[in-house]
């Protein structure tokens, strides 16, 4: 069972929220067929704060129900947003149930701004059951679906100290040879994040790998390495 009160407090405040002027460009910004209603991500952030705080989540199956239903009958691009600002609550950050939604998420929402806002709990998940998540990713990096590749590539961002760089390369390398941007800008953001932690790993990498990276890869990888 879904929470419909908490759905339909956030619809409203989100509609009341709207600024037609911006959302013409917002939609163009973001190549959408889906509307947008042209609320900024913060005031979204904020309406579902507000929200869930009047009509609380009783449970992680409530609020993956409530998640998906969000998700699936949006009207607007914000809903979708609301929707992953759902999935941030404490009491499924570490609940592999969570999964499923996650990878929802990213098949059907297929676009940058809708994957990567889940990136974040595909890492807290990878962190508490690595057991579980570290074959998962492996196998994300060989899927058809460019985004679950993307997810599998960009799944340790927010892991910094406790990288497990042997599992980043493993992602990395099977889409070393595409030529999709958001596969190559992926692979560069993941080298350039992790160089803040361990610059000499990701030199070496980029060194062993540097006839295979793509030129938008190695640019973003090294971005952020200090001179030797």
């Amino acid at each position: 069972m879904d929470n419909t009160a908490l759905i339909q407090e956030i619809r409203a405040k989100l509609r009341a929220a709207g600024d037609p002027e911006r959302a013409g460009g917002a939609q163009a910004y973001m190549k959408s067929d889906m509307p947008s209603w042209g609320v900024r991500v913060p005031e979204v952030r904020r309406i579902v704060k507000a929200a869930v705080k009047q009509f609380p989540i009783t449970s992680p199956a409530v609020l993956r129900e409530t998640v998906l239903r969000m998700w699936r009958e949006a009207e607007a691009r914000e809903e979708r947003y609301a929707a992953i600002d759902l999935t941030g609550l404490r009491l499924v950050r570490h609940d592999l149930d969570m999964l499923p939604v996650y990878e929802e998420i990213i098949r059907t929402g297929a676009w940058w701004d809708l994957v990567d806002g889940v990136s974040g709990r595909i890492c807290a998940l990878l962190l508490a059951h690595r057991a579980t998540l570290t074959p998962l990713l492996l196998e994300w990096s060989t899927d058809d679906d460019m985004w679950i590749r993307r997810a599998s590539i960009t799944s340790q961002l927010a892991a910094k100290s406790v990288t497990d760089a042997g599992l980043l390369a493993a992602v990395i390398k099977p889409n070393l040879a595409d030529k999709e941007f958001f596969i190559r800008k992926a692979i560069g953001w993941a080298l350039r994040e992790y160089s803040k932690t361990d610059p000499a790993w990701v030199r070496a990498f980029a060194a062993e790998n540097g006839p295979a990276l793509s030129p938008l890869s190695a640019r973003e990888a090294v971005r952020n390495l200090p001179p030797r």
